[in-house]
């Protein structure tokens, strides 16, 4: 099915600074933070929150009372008559509400939509399921112990990662030289006084403490990031005896969120920063590789993707990827025949970490802006995800 008539408005969308595990975000509601950043935004773009007709929360770590799901946060930012839902796909969350939204304008559903993207992995829930026949129970910390132990084949994310490092004949040295070409494209994201991811986030932001109410600090960026050096990574002994991977070249568990306003054609120049310039969701591919094979899972959903856009890998200027592993993007290049250090420039998960639901929408958030900034183009976004799947969307940015 042909996607017609959906846009993104320029410049209508934003990310917070991801935080480290345990740092400055830890102690925020991420609902709530979602909706006190968005609310934010839209005054800056003298958006009025009741223009929404339908709203996405992207969201996979457990808060309290989640279980109100969008509605919560809509009413939040203004939106009080505005019907919503949660999206949940783990890391795929991002591409998941993009589609749910772009699917709701294109069916009529909407005019104009707004997918909130949150998540906080520190001090995420341990959950009690209580048995129903007898007293005892099971539990679970919702982030670590799935990230360890996968319900279909018991192995870890992890394993996922050196499955495919196998199944491609990727090396330690492949990995760490991307490791180092990532840290060295997220450099040029911090210049001129981080001039590129100014263009989408607010900085330095003002972190509200738990009621809201009063500042609790200022983030001036990115926190966690951690210097990267060929000379350090090659010190890193492997995670799993005799593998590839090491805590070098793999991401960290982050928080933070991000958000991004979705509409027909005929509503994007209004809500744009910048009216001569036209986003347009062009593509979505999804796909499932074998059990425990979950960082290949991208490959097949961007060639799906691109199949809809109707377009070759060749005809995409820039891509994005979520990499929790250095494995994905060099798998991803070897199967599609593609520069492993073209892709990625500004900043990608393997090095800013991994909120899990916002990590894709700043991806693409990225991608959008570096399509902007070298005269337009297609751009693709994939992923990987949780189940051993994968989604992707082919962005195309040109002058209206």
């Amino acid at each position: 099915m042909a996607i017609e008539n959906v846009e993104i408005p320029y410049g209508a969308y934003w990310s917070t600074p991801f935080t480290k595990w345990q740092g400055s975000l830890q102690h925020l509601h991420s609902m709530q933070f979602a909706a006190h950043v968005t609310k934010q935004e839209l005054a800056k773009r003298n958006i009025d929150p009741l223009i929404f007709d339908s709203g996405v929360l992207g969201m996979t770590v457990n808060q309290f009372q989640s279980f109100n799901g969008a509605p919560w946060p809509l009413y939040d930012i203004g939106a009080v008559n505005t019907p919503g839902h949660a999206v949940n796909q783990v890391c795929a969350t991002s591409a998941r509400g993009l589609f749910a939204v772009t699917s709701e304008v294109l069916a009529g559903m909407a005019n104009v939509a707004l997918l909130m993207t949150a998540d906080r992995c520190s001090n995420g829930p341990h959950i009690y399921y209580p048995n129903a026949k007898g007293p005892s129970g099971t539990s679970e910390d919702q982030v670590l112990y799935n990230m360890l132990n996968d319900p279909m084949g018991g192995h870890s994310m992890m394993q996922t990662g050196e499955n495919v490092a196998k199944r491609f004949a990727i090396t330690r040295e492949e990995l760490d030289a991307v490791t180092y070409r990532r840290y060295e494209q997220y450099q040029e994201a911090l210049k001129d006084d981080q001039a590129f991811q100014k263009r989408y986030m607010t900085l330095p932001l003002s972190v509200p403490t738990p009621n809201f109410k009063k500042e609790e600090g200022v983030l001036t960026g990115d926190e966690g990031i951690f210097p990267t050096t060929p000379e350090g990574l090659a010190k890193l002994k492997p995670v799993v005896e005799g593998g590839v991977i090491t805590y070098g070249n793999q991401t960290h568990p982050a928080d933070g969120n991000a958000s991004m306003i979705v509409c027909r054609s005929e509503d994007a120049a209004e809500l744009s920063t910048n009216s001569a310039i036209k986003v347009e969701v062009v593509g979505f591919g999804q796909a499932r590789d074998d059990l425990a094979y979950m960082p290949a899972a991208p490959i097949e959903a961007s060639k799906r993707a691109l199949a809809i856009a109707g377009i070759d890998i060749k005809q995409v200027k820039a891509i994005k990827t979520h990499n929790p592993f250095a494995v994905n993007d060099v798998a991803l290049a070897k199967a599609m025949d593609i520069d492993v250090m073209a892709m990625n420039n500004y900043g990608c998960s393997l090095i800013w970490g991994h909120p899990q639901g916002p990590t894709g929408l700043r991806a693409t958030i990225e991608l959008i802006e570096e399509l902007a900034m070298n005269g337009g183009g297609y751009g693709l976004f994939t992923g990987c995800a949780a189940g051993d799947t994968g989604m992707a969307v082919v962005i195309k940015v040109s002058d209206r």
